[in-house]
């Protein structure tokens, strides 16, 4: 499996340097530049550079803030940068709902340039010339297109749920005297057709395995493209396009993957060390995963996940071999009111929290009370990074099965206006891997009971349980346009989702339309002048 990883790094050093401001900078290689590909190794070069740059590249931990594909949880105020959000403005910025163009200009372009190097200059190129690419079988060329085709619809995905209208490129820019060099937005429903269109013609003509992401050798697979299909749709069905019709495709798309043999739900061993979620938070290889980003420990570990999981005030007690650690990525205390605290799995000590910290080598068991908090995220806890080499080898994964069993849950009732027999068993089957003390069926009663609009909004409050440390929650709230108003008084059982706009978050700051997506940057504005523009249809 690490083999891929290997190889992707290798070429990335050796013919696909990164380039920092998007189309500004001259092209720092041959393979990255104008001319066709001369051979099979070319082309295979060219889509293998994408698996580790764009969206790719934002999984990558730092020491005082989340990884920047985590930054949402900022955005959203119901995670916390506990110990050092004033070390980075931008994260203080999201926490007060106070995000700028100029302010924060340098930020929000390692949002927007990455991106558009990735599409542009990668992806296009890629698209553009495997077509002629000597060497290539037809079966690996199709195999390759189809990568390529997946990984422009994923940056766009981003582009898009982050800045609303944006560019639509779909050549490869190479110089200053390009055609559309300073393109016009397009607008969001030009953009979600276009990563549609991308996604249905790697699925259908792609040629791609159909199993698991880290059985197809951490390739893209039938199953992730899926995945980011279901995804899309979704929220094609809810704000800004609110196209209904879309439900029924992300239904779909979550079905198919659900019935076919080839993905699988992880199943506990016990409740404690071999549950579900210690097995997500230690494993990488498992057929519930359709799409990771893929870290190693020798040449290119995914940086201080582990020192997450304790609070900075008493990390010299834990033993650690941090220098730092920083619980910048922790739910505010009153999200965990969402959870069942005596029958959630997820809740309890050493699953997906934990109050203490036992280090294996020391024999010590030390309480994390100090601090804001007394519950610190466990799921990205890596004992060997934690205690031995500091070296986070785990894969983080972007999209699982279990996503798809909420997804299809959700969209089968908004597309058909009743709560289904099988949408009912699929949000219960989530519960019931959680529960502690009850069955699918006494679960599938309850739900039963529910009228579809309840019905939906269990599936949100699935979906902030069980996605809580996967990035989801604020692209939830942008495409409902509904928050969740968690208070010291709420529980799992009574807590609502109120309107977004009005809505308070963690810091007590009001939500209002400007905050729902970041601004562009103001380099860009000043790069581009038809950024402006109106959009595009």
């Amino acid at each position: 499996m690490r083999k891929f990883l290997y190889t992707v790094i290798a070429l990335a050093i050796l013919g696909f340097s990164s380039c920092n401001d998007f189309l500004e900078e001259e092209m720092r290689s041959q393979k990255d530049g104008t001319k066709p590909f001369t051979s099979a190794a070319d082309g295979r070069a060219a889509v293998n550079a994408l698996y580790r740059q764009g969206f790719s590249g934002f999984w990558g931990a730092g020491s005082y803030t989340a990884s920047r594909a985590m930054y949402d949880g900022y955005l959203s105020g119901l995670y916390e940068n506990v110990s050092y959000a004033g070390m980075n403005t931008f994260i203080t910025n999201a926490l007060n709902l106070e995000v700028d163009s100029n302010v924060n200009d340098g930020d929000l372009t390692s949002y927007w340039s990455p991106l558009y190097v990735e599409i542009s200059r990668r992806a296009n190129y890629a698209i553009k010339n495997l077509p002629t690419c000597p060497g290539l079988t037809d079966a690996e060329r199709s195999r390759l297109l189809a990568e390529a085709k997946f990984f422009r619809g994923l940056n766009y995905f981003f582009l898009v749920k982050r800045f609303g209208p944006v560019p639509l490129i779909d050549v490869q820019y190479t110089s200053l005297a390009d055609d559309n060099f300073y393109p016009n937005r397009s607008s969001e429903r030009k953009i979600y057709d276009f990563i549609i269109k991308d996604l249905t013609e790697a699925l259908n003509d792609g040629g791609l395995a159909n199993t698991a992401f880290p059985l197809n050798g951490m390739r893209v697979s039938k199953g992730t493209v899926l995945a980011l299909l279901a995804d899309v749709s979704l929220n094609m069905g809810g704000y800004p396009l609110q196209d209904k019709s879309m439900y029924a495709k992300a239904a779909e798309y979550a079905d198919q993957l659900i019935k076919d043999p080839a993905y699988a739900l992880i199943e506990s061993t016990d409740k404690g060390e071999n549950s579900v979620y210690n097995i997500l938070r230690t494993s990488d290889v498992q057929s519930e995963y359709l799409y990771q980003i893929e870290f190693d420990g020798d040449i290119s570990d995914a940086g201080p996940y582990s020192a997450w999981c304790f609070p900075a005030e008493t990390h010299k007690v834990f033993g650690l071999k941090y220098d730092i650690v920083n619980d910048c990525l922790t739910p505010v205390p009153t999200f965990l009111n969402v959870y069942d605290k005596t029958d959630d799995l997820r809740y309890q000590d050493g699953q997906y929290f934990h109050t203490e910290f036992k280090n294996r080598l020391t024999g010590k068991v030390i309480p994390l009370s100090e601090g804001r908090v007394k519950k610190y995220p466990f799921f990205f806890f890596e004992e060997t990074a934690a205690v031995v080499n500091t070296k986070n080898t785990k894969d983080r994964v972007v999209y699982r099965l279990a996503e798809m069993y909420l997804i299809y849950a959700e969209a089968n009732t908004l597309a058909t206006g009743n709560v289904s027999a099988l949408a009912i068993s699929r949000l219960a089957a989530i519960q019931a891997r959680a529960s502690i003390s009850k069955s699918q069926s006494d679960i599938e009663a309850q739900l039963a009971t529910l009228s579809p609009d309840a019905f939906v909004k269990e599936v949100w409050k699935e979906r902030m349980r069980e996605l809580i440390f996967e990035n989801k929650t604020w692209m939830d709230v942008t495409r409902t346009r509904k928050y969740p108003l968690l208070d010291a008084s709420a529980t799992a059982a009574t807590f609502q989702f109120v309107d977004v706009i009005g809505a308070r978050n963690g810091r007590g700051r009001t939500f209002t339309e400007k905050d729902l997506l970041l601004p562009y940057p103001n380099s860009e504005i000043q790069r581009n002048p038809n950024l402006m523009a109106e959009p595009l249809n």
